[in-house]
């Protein structure tokens, strides 16, 4: 009997422009992402059958079934290397889910990472079609922890060579965005592309370009689910943040620090005005 984990990191969209929207309905976008020290684990066992146990503080709600992300993925692999082995799958939720922040996306995506070394087979590559047919989210988070601009529907990926060494504070607030409602009230679906990328941009530098960025979805968003604006000000507030914005569809926002001593601090703070909330300082890999 052989057990091999991983570790799925938060996603974060740094910015996320929507500048387009192709004829089947799917959103074209422009995305800095980049992925937080903060994790779910993933656990798989050599077996002759499937069986996914969830556990941790974001289980509830959380299908154990074949429509979970991760057993679909699970399958998915299982298939096209065609393995006749199956796995014992344990999730530990620690991120809360439909979040903003990729969440099951990244456990799909190490799940596959996971299984192929469990079983011994050949990973697949990122472009692979039946990978981005698993969600938009799950190609970008297979080149976890590395930062990349995401284009297209999530597709088209191209690696950022290094982010200056800075930390976040994710939070979020505890209510549920629905994601169909963000997108439909986009004043535009086709908005300018991301600035240039900076290269070897310092901390300040770096943020200072963040801020000149958008989320397109966090106007929307914010007129869907009030929490998210006092989520952000909530941020904007702390001297030591040096920008903040929604990630993704929502409900997280994210809050740039220059320390992981900063983070704590101000998550210390939100997380004594705010104890409904959920509040985690991480380092940005």
């Amino acid at each position: 009997m052989t057990t091999i984990r991983g570790s799925a990191p938060a996603k974060i969209n740094l910015t996320l422009h929507v500048t387009g929207q192709r004829a089947d309905g799917y959103h074209l976008l422009d995305s800095l992402v980049a992925f937080a020290g903060v994790y779910d684990e993933i656990t798989a066992t050599t077996a002759t059958d499937f069986h996914l146990k969830v556990s941790g503080p974001f289980a509830q709600g959380v299908p154990t079934g074949e429509s979970n992300l991760i057993m679909r993925a699970a399958r998915m692999l299982q298939a096209k290397r065609g393995v006749t082995d199956g796995a014992h799958l344990t999730l530990e939720k620690n991120l809360p889910h439909a979040a903003g922040i990729g969440s099951g996306s990244s456990d799909a995506a190490i799940t596959l990472a996971v299984l192929a070394e469990l079983w011994g087979v050949e990973p697949l590559a990122i472009n692979a079609p039946e990978v981005l047919a698993l969600g938009a989210d799950v190609p970008v988070c297979m080149v976890a922890p590395s930062p990349v601009r995401m284009e297209g529907i999530g597709e088209i990926l191209s690696p950022w060579s290094r982010l200056p060494d800075a930390a976040v504070v994710l939070v979020n607030p505890q209510v549920g965005v629905p994601t169909s409602a963000v997108f439909d009230g986009l004043a535009s679906k086709r908005n300018p592309r991301m600035g240039t990328l900076p290269t070897g941009s310092d901390y300040q530098g770096f943020a200072s370009w963040l801020a000149a960025q958008r989320n397109d979805l966090e106007t929307p968003a914010r007129r869907v689910t009030p929490e998210i604006e006092a989520a952000i000000m909530s941020l904007k507030r702390q001297p030591l943040v040096a920008h903040a914005a929604m990630s993704g569809s929502g409900a997280t926002c994210y809050g740039l620090t220059r320390t992981m001593a900063d983070a704590r601090q101000v998550a210390r703070a939100i997380q004594v005005a705010n104890m409904g909330w959920w509040v985690a300082p991480a380092e940005l890999l």
